[in-house]
């Protein structure tokens, strides 16, 4: 019985998939074979030595200590795209907040609550001083065009938007998403100073954080509008309310507000109810499932931040042996000589690697027996050894 563990509450939609003959779902348990989790904080916890796999129900893992998972040989899993059109609907929100002085209009009405019959005649009195601009016509920059980004892009184009886009590491699958009529920045700095509007999704790393800065903000048209629905540390607070008293900025939307923002003439807090719908939360937790399902059933990765994606299909031996380990030569001639020494025949074999760590899943014939097992996982190098 494989034993899951939520350390928040999880859409039944996806914890639902677990088969109860073979899996025990539950909060608490004190060597869990894998967490699935959304938003609680992992750093302060201990990771048991049979822990396998962390399932964040979620794009961001910032919460999760993914160096101690990486040494330990725990996969960590996470759900893009599950919760991005839901993140993509509320960027566009935030583009119309920004345009259209709404929020600060509907503050200004209820204040005007005890006004009586006087209140119509007042509404259409003081309507002016919160007109705004209409988006069409407008040149938005999209900063990052990851899954968020690209349908942030391309819905952006049927407001009538110019859209330009940047983003170094863009992927071939990524790329696809890109409706043609998107212009491609050739830099950073070109797309700051060549856009009205600026939305950000781009990870929080420590390359990012605080990205946008005094230096940034300068290089901005003045009267910008800045969306960020990605995560609060990438954007500098002292420097942008710098940038809004001088009028650089005029409105900055932000999903992470602080204690430093609140109360800011200028920005518009919202509480980060980005992939908070319904939908989304049952799409990132089927995800997550699925993803746990396989790779503990099959030994498949996909979507893991810390390993290398790496797939077969069917297992074509008697069992299916996976190996995680340090990439570092002559492992994988080591492995092949303890099958070879104990006369077991490998079928089928995948090698992948990303960066210092490396992942095979290996299906054999044979009688693979303790001492097989036992020699594998000596091999220095080898962090964990898995047989399904």
């Amino acid at each position: 019985m494989l034993k899951i563990q939520t350390l928040n509450p999880i859409s039944a939609k996806g914890l639902d998939l677990f088969p109860r003959d073979g899996y025990e779902v539950a909060s608490e348990f004190s060597t869990p074979d894998a967490i699935v989790v959304r938003s609680f904080k992992m750093h302060d916890m201990e990771l048991p030595s049979n822990l396998k796999a962390i399932a964040r129900a979620g794009a961001g893992v910032n919460n999760i200590p993914l160096d101690r998972c990486t040494n330990q040989g725990i996969v960590v899993f996470n759900t893009p795209g599950a919760n991005a059109n839901a993140v993509k609907e509320l960027v566009l929100t935030g583009l119309l907040l920004a345009s259209r002085d709404v929020v600060g209009g509907i503050n200004w009405v209820q204040s005007i609550a005890d006004k009586g019959d006087e209140v119509s005649k007042l509404v259409e009195k003081g309507k002016s001083n919160f007109g705004g601009n209409e988006l069409k016509g407008k040149r938005l920059g999209i900063i990052g065009l990851g899954a968020i980004g690209a349908m942030v892009a391309n819905t952006a184009l049927e407001f009538g938007m110019e859209v330009v886009g940047y983003d170094p590491y863009l992927s071939v699958e990524a790329a696809w998403e890109l409706s043609s009529e998107i212009e491609k920045a050739t830099g950073l700095e070109t797309l700051l100073s060549n856009v009205d509007y600026i939305s950000i999704h781009v990870p929080l790393l420590d390359s990012t954080k605080g990205m946008f800065n005094h230096e940034k903000f300068a290089m901005m048209k003045d009267g910008i509008s800045i969306m960020n629905f990605a995560r609060g540390g990438l954007v500098d607070d002292t420097d942008l309310k710098e940038a809004l008293k001088s009028g650089k900025v005029s409105t900055y939307v932000t999903d992470f507000p602080t204690a430093d923002v609140l109360g800011v003439k200028g920005i518009i807090p919202i509480p980060h109810l980005g992939a908070s719908t319904e939908e989304s939360e049952e799409n990132c937790a089927i995800m997550a499932v699925n993803q746990t399902k396989d790779y503990l059933e099959n030994g498949n990765i996909r979507n893991s931040v810390n390993f290398p994606k790496c797939y077969l299909s069917k297992t074509v031996g008697e069992k299916r042996v996976t190996i995680a380990n340090h990439n570092i030569p002559n492992i994988i001639s080591e492995v092949t000589t303890v099958f070879a020494n104990h006369n077991i025949n490998i079928c089928d074999l995948l090698n992948k690697s990303k960066g210092d760590i490396a992942y095979n899943i290996i299906d054999v014939n044979g009688d693979l027996t303790d001492e097989a097992i036992n020699e594998l996982k000596s091999i220095t190098g080898v962090i964990t050894v898995r047989v399904i």
